[in-house]
C-alpha cells in the first residue's frame, strides 16, 4: 500500500495523472465498495498483511471479485475454508493462485516475505485434527514463519509427547490442536514455559458437541500461558503465532 501511494504522488509530480485523478485513488484507499462488501485496502497498512478473504456463505462470483480487488495493491493473499470446486474457478481468473487441499486454503503468494527467526511448533491430538492445523501451517508460512509439524501424539497416547520435549523448548510458540476432550493444550502448557495457542476443533463423538466440549475444556485449563481461539480456526491460531513470533 505504501508503494502504491508513492507510484501515486510521483506520478503526479511527474504530470502524469491530474490532482483531480489523485484524489479519486486516495479516495478508494480506505476500502473499496464493491456494494456486497467493502474492501479493507487499508488493512496491510495496520496490520502489515492484507485482508484475509473467508469463503464460506459467499458466493465464486463475489469471492473472485474480491480477490482481484485485493490483488490490485497486494501481492499476498488468502481465501479460507475453500472447496477444489471453488478453486478451480478462482483459478481460471487467477492463474497463479494455488490450492492446500488439506488445509482447505487458497493462496496467492507473489512475494515471499523476509523469514523470521523463531519456530512455530504446531501439534494436534490426532490424525482426523490435521486439516485446521494445515490452516495454521500455510497461514504461519506466508507470513514468514519457520514452522515444524508434529501430529498425532494425543493424550490417549501421552508417551508419544514426551518424544518432541526439545522441540517444545525449542519453539518461539506452540499451536496445539484438539478435538474430544481436548486435553492436550493442558498438558503441553504444562510442560513449556512457551506461550501455547489451543484450537479446539469439531471432530469427536456426540457428547463433544462439534468442539462446544474441547473449548470450553480448554478456556479452562489451569496450564498458565494457555490461550483459545475460536472452534477449528486454523487461520486464527497461525495468525496470532506469527504476531508472538513478529
Amino acid at each position: 500500500m505504501k508503494e502504491t501511494i508513492k507510484k501515486l504522488l510521483l506520478s503526479y509530480q511527474q504530470e502524469k495523472i491530474t490532482l483531480d485523478e489523485v484524489l479519486e485513488h486516495l479516495r478508494r484507499l480506505p476500502y473499496e465498495d464493491l456494494g456486497f462488501a467493502k474492501v479493507d485496502t487499508h488493512r496491510h497498512l495496520r496490520k502489515q498483511f492484507p485482508e484475509t478473504v473467508y469463503c464460506k456463505g459467499k458466493t465464486t462470483e463475489q469471492i473472485i471479485q474480491i480477490l482481484q480487488t485485493l490483488l490490485k495493491d497486494h501481492p499476498n493473499v488468502l481465501a479460507t475454508k475453500a472447496d477444489k470446486q471453488l478453486f478451480e474457478a478462482v483459478h481460471k481468473k487467477i492463474p497463479d493462485a494455488t490450492y492446500h487441499a488439506d488445509a482447505q486454503i487458497i493462496v496467492i503468494n507473489r512475494e515471499h516475505l523476509p523469514q523470521k527467526q523463531g519456530t512455530i511448533l504446531i501439534i494436534t491430538a490426532g490424525t482426523s485434527d490435521i486439516p485446521i492445523a494445515e490452516e495454521a501451517v500455510v497461514t504461519a508460512k506466508i507470513l514468514g514463519n519457520p514452522v515444524e509439524t508434529c501430529y498425532d501424539v494425543g493424550v490417549a497416547g501421552v508417551h508419544r509427547l514426551f518424544d518432541i520435549k526439545d522441540k517444545l523448548t525449542e519453539a518461539t510458540v506452540v499451536i496445539v490442536i484438539a478435538g474430544m476432550d481436548g486435553a492436550l493444550p493442558s498438558i503441553v502448557g504444562g510442560l513449556t514455559s512457551k506461550p501455547v495457542i489451543a484450537v479446539p476443533t469439531s471432530k469427536g463423538y456426540g457428547a463433544s458437541f462439534e468442539g462446544i466440549a474441547p473449548l470450553l475444556t480448554m478456556m479452562n485449563s489451569c496450564a498458565e500461558g494457555v490461550v483459545v481461539v475460536n472452534i477449528d480456526n486454523g487461520f486464527g491460531a497461525g495468525y496470532f503465532a506469527s504476531l508472538i513470533n513478529r
